[in-house]
């Protein structure tokens, strides 16, 4: 089943994002790889794409895993939570309707 990781940023967060990008990242070519990824990224802080120093607020990612509990324990293992990118995250189970 598709769940979607819906995730808000603590204030300030870009240096702290930064600094675990990488190993956030490696986590979605992991799932992208296992085919089990439909769409991830951030949400800027600003109506822009290359938002600069305004940041980011959050991160939306929807992918598949087998239960709501292993969804969560995946977003719980985020190196952003970790490192305290993240004031929040709700996983919610998501029903693909379009396209």
């Amino acid at each position: 089943m598709l769940y979607a990781v819906i995730s808000e940023d603590v204030a300030n967060s870009l240096p702290l994002r930064a600094q675990a990008r990488p190993d956030h990242i490696a986590r979605l070519h992991a799932l992208r790889d296992q085919g089990r990824l439909i769409l991830a990224g951030p949400h800027p802080a600003v109506d822009a794409n290359e938002p600069g120093d305004a940041g980011f607020s959050g991160s939306l990612i929807v992918a598949e895993f087998d239960s709501l509990a292993e969804a969560q324990q995946w977003a719980d293992s985020d190196p952003y939570v970790s490192a305290g990118v993240y004031q929040n995250v709700v996983v919610k189970p998501f029903k693909k309707v379009l396209p």
